[in-house]
């Protein structure tokens, strides 16, 4: 899917001529959204490279298994977001007129790019499942966000986004705020690099992730937390 998409941008011709490109209703709805938050929501940006080679052992060690379903590295990354919310309330709350409100529930939007423009399909309770069944719960979402068959309530109620363009080949990059949300987490792609560890050179799979985050509710020590967490959990075999 991702080649489909590089191959398109590169194959589509310059017009001979200036031309017009009308919005489509969704392309339109979300560049207003974002000038919206980008406007009015005082964002700040921490990145972190997380060391994703345990992540990478488990996913060959279901492979081989021959399980059914084999999570994504972008599962991965919900799962941790969703568990290390459980600790951080603040990141997973919103700011209104009479002051923040913390969510009872914890809903990760996951963005998924059409043609049309993006959509955020949300996973609902994300932080109670396992690995396997949010693995099975996003696939079915990005399949209905494909095939245009979602629902308001697929959409709806998300309190945490998770932005991912690692498979089309980004190293980092930063993410505006879905509102009414008060942070989303932005990630690259999964490479080696060189590193060093224990004052030795060595090869790991690392990839960088950059939270933004609302200054009116989280500020830079907690967004740091919050952030190490992520690593944490993401860097544990256990997940």
């Amino acid at each position: 899917m991702a080649e489909d998409v590089l191959r398109a941008s590169i194959t589509e011709s310059i017009p001979e001529t200036e031309k017009i490109i009308p919005l489509t209703p969704m392309r339109r709805i979300v560049g207003e959204r974002m000038t919206e938050s980008k406007l009015s929501t005082p964002h700040f940006y921490i990145s972190m490279d997380i060391d994703m080679s345990a992540m990478r052992r488990v996913r060959i060690e279901w492979r081989q298994r021959g399980d059914e379903v084999i999570p994504s590295v972008n599962d991965f990354i919900l799962l941790a977001c969703a568990r290390a919310l459980r600790d951080f309330p603040l990141v997973n709350s919103t700011h209104t007129e009479q002051g923040v409100k913390l969510h009872a529930e914890i809903n990760i939007g996951m963005a998924v790019a059409l043609d049309e423009g993006l959509v955020v399909p949300v996973i609902r309770n994300a932080d109670g499942l396992k690995l396997a069944e949010l693995a099975t719960r996003s696939r079915e979402l990005i399949d209905k966000a494909q095939k245009k068959k979602l629902f308001p309530l697929d959409y709806e109620g998300g309190t945490f986004t998770v932005s991912n363009l690692g498979m089309l080949g980004v190293d980092s990059f930063i993410a505006i705020i879905n509102p009414p949300q008060c942070a989303i987490l932005a990630v690259g792609r999964v490479a080696q690099r060189v590193v060093v560890e224990d004052g030795m050179f060595a090869i790991k799979s690392m990839m960088t992730a950059t939270l933004s985050a609302d200054h009116r509710i989280v500020d830079g020590a907690m967004a740091a937390r919050f952030l190490h967490d992520v690593k944490k959990l993401l860097e544990s075999p256990e997940i």
